[in-house]
C-alpha cells in the first residue's frame, strides 16, 4: 500500500508516495465457504450414531416403564393373637366290668407266621396259619391278633386294666380278639389219647383274660396249630378265665398252653418237648398255674406257684363240668377224687379234659 505525505524537515518531497508496511493480523485466515461446509459434515457425521442411539432408546424405556404394572404398598394388617392351643382330652377312665367286651373299634391285623409250618397240614379246606385277608372269614379260618408280649402283672389295676396294658392299644378300647373267633358245631372223634377233631375251633393268640404259652419254647403266644380244640372246650376256658378274673381282679391272666392240633391225631415228641399221649380229640387243654410274682409265663418251680389262686381255678373246672383236672403231686391241691386226680409232670400246670357232650 502506498501513501502521499508531506514535505517536512526529513527532506522528504512533498507528494512523494512511500509504502506503508501494516502489522500482521493476529487471528488466522478465514476457512473458504467449501472448507466450511466439509467441516460442519464432519461434526455432524461424528454425532450422528448418538443421535440415532439416544432416539432408539427413548422410545423402548418409556414403552418399558408403561408396561410395569404399578403396584400401590399395602398396608399392613394386624395379626390377631394366637389363641392358646386346647389340650388334648385324656383317655377315659376305664369303667367296663371284668368280662364285658368293649365296644366295637377296627379289627387288628393278624400277625406274622410263626415258627414252622403246621405238621400234618389239612388236605383241603383253609389253611392252619393266620391269614391276613379278611375275605377268608366266611369259610372259617380263624384270624387271630398280633401276639402279645410277655408283661409282668400290675396289681391294683383290676381286670380292665390287663385289656389296657397290651402294646400298641391293641385291646385298649377295641374289639376283644374273642369277637373274632369263628365257632363251629365241633366233633371230637374217638379217645382223648386216640382221635381226631373235626372242625375245630382255634383259641386265640391271647385275649382279655388269658395269654397262651409255647410250652416248648416257654414264648408267648402259643404257635397256631397248636390252639384247636372242640367248640364247648373253648366256651369253657372263656367262661372260667372271665369269672376268675372277676373274683381276683389283681391276679394275673390265665396262662395257656396246648390244646390239640387241628384235625387231632397224634401230638407227640416229634412235635416239639416232652409231648403229650392225649390232646388228640379236642377235648384236653394245659392251663398253668398262677404264679406269686404275677408274671405271665410257666411256673420254673413249685415254689412259684400261688396255691391259692390255683386252688380256685381248680374249683372252678370242676363246677363248669370238667370231667378230669389233672394236679402235680407236690402242688398238694384237691377236689372231688373222681375229678381231681394227681398225675406226675404236672406241677407247672394243670390238665383240664371235658365231656364230649351231646350230639347235635
Amino acid at each position: 500500500m502506498w501513501s502521499t505525505l508531506p514535505a517536512g524537515p526529513g527532506g522528504v518531497g512533498s507528494g512523494t508516495l512511500l509504502p506503508v508496511t501494516r502489522p500482521p493480523s493476529s487471528s488466522p485466515p478465514a476457512a473458504p465457504p467449501r472448507h466450511r461446509l466439509v467441516a460442519a459434515l464432519a461434526a455432524l457425521l461424528a454425532g450422528l450414531p448418538v443421535l440415532v442411539l439416544v432416539a432408539v432408546l427413548s422410545p423402548i424405556r418409556a414403552t418399558t416403564a408403561s408396561a410395569l404394572p404399578f403396584t400401590p404398598p399395602r398396608p399392613a394388617i394386624p395379626t390377631p393373637p394366637t389363641a392358646p392351643a386346647a389340650p388334648a382330652p385324656s383317655a377315659p377312665p376305664c369303667t367296663g366290668t371284668p368280662g364285658t367286651p368293649d365296644p366295637p373299634g377296627p379289627t387288628p391285623g393278624p400277625p406274622a407266621t410263626q415258627g414252622a409250618p403246621q405238621p400234618n397240614p389239612p388236605a383241603s379246606g383253609p389253611p392252619v396259619g393266620e391269614p391276613s385277608s379278611t375275605a377268608d372269614w366266611g369259610r372259617g379260618v380263624v384270624h387271630s391278633p398280633p401276639s402279645l408280649p410277655t408283661v409282668a402283672h400290675q396289681p391294683g389295676r383290676g381286670a380292665c386294666a390287663a385289656v389296657q396294658r397290651v402294646e400298641g392299644g391293641v385291646l385298649g378300647r377295641t374289639r376283644p380278639p374273642e369277637a373274632l373267633i369263628v365257632w363251629r358245631r365241633s366233633r371230637a372223634f374217638g379217645k382223648p389219647y386216640h382221635g381226631r377233631l373235626v372242625r375245630g375251633v382255634q383259641l386265640p393268640a391271647f385275649g382279655t383274660h388269658f395269654v397262651t404259652v409255647d410250652p416248648v419254647s416257654g414264648t408267648s403266644p402259643n404257635l397256631a396249630w397248636r390252639r384247636y380244640g372242640t367248640d364247648r372246650l373253648v366256651r369253657v376256658l372263656l367262661e372260667v378265665a372271665g369269672t376268675y378274673a372277676a373274683a381276683h381282679p389283681d391276679a394275673p391272666r390265665l396262662v395257656v398252653g396246648d390244646l390239640s392240633r387241628p384235625r387231632g391225631g397224634r401230638f407227640g415228641r416229634e412235635f416239639g418237648g416232652d409231648g403229650h399221649r392225649s390232646h388228640q380229640n379236642g377235648l384236653d387243654v394245659d392251663v398253668f398255674y398262677p404264679r406269686r410274682d404275677g408274671r405271665e409265663r410257666i411256673p420254673a418251680r413249685v415254689g412259684q406257684v400261688d396255691r391259692r389262686l390255683a386252688q380256685d381255678l381248680v374249683d372252678r373246672f370242676v363246677r363248669a363240668g370238667a370231667r378230669y383236672v389233672f394236679v402235680g403231686p407236690r402242688t398238694r391241691l384237691h377236689g372231688p377224687s373222681k375229678v381231681v386226680m394227681t398225675l406226675a409232670n404236672h406241677d407247672d400246670h394243670l390238665h383240664l379234659r371235658i365231656r364230649p357232650g351231646p350230639r347235635r
